[in-house]
């Protein structure tokens, strides 16, 4: 399994990595169903920074704020300029306690569609529904303003044109 490790030291070097993330996945093939990361760390461990810059180069305008309340929130793509994609959606799992809560809120109808991105915070909660070819990142603090960023693939099953 390839994996790749990142270190960011300040919450704008979080950001320009999520947007480099982001630019390489729109350089992907398109597959059968949607292009899925998972999120996972500790409170204030960087999750929802990465995912500002992540849609940042998704070219999404509006401010990322982590869903909590919300939990799912859809951002419509420029289909101007990103051809192979629709829709960012970014679900933050925080209050989830079991996959089943998920399910309810469609999220097999949203990871079926090959036109959408989506981003899950707080992945680990529900693993169960995760699809296998799901790129996964990892944040765990190093120092006080060091963060350690792994990227890599939940199973061994790589998606067409994979990043790792």
């Amino acid at each position: 399994m390839r994996q790749e490790t990142y270190f960011t030291d300040t919450p704008s070097a979080t950001r320009r990595l999520g947007e480099k993330l982001a630019k390489r996945i729109l350089k992907t093939a398109p597959c059968s169903n949607a292009f899925v990361i998972g999120l996972i760390g500790d409170l204030g461990s960087g999750k929802t920074t990465f995912l500002q810059g992540f849609s940042k180069g998704l070219g999404v305008k509006e401010k990322i704020l982590s869903p909590t309340f919300v939990i799912l929130k859809r951002f419509q793509l420029n289909n101007l300029t990103i051809k192979q994609f629709n829709n960012f959606y970014h679900i933050d799992c925080y209050r989830i306690k079991k996959s089943k809560e998920l399910l309810e809120l469609g999220f097999k109808e949203i990871i079926s569609e090959p036109k959408n991105i989506v981003a899950v915070e707080w992945v680990d909660r529900v693993r169960k529904v995760l699809p296998k070819d799901a790129l996964i990142i990892k944040f765990d603090f190093i120092a006080q303003n060091t963060r350690r960023v792994k990227i890599k693939q939940w199973n061994k099953k790589k998606r067409s044109g994979s990043l790792l």
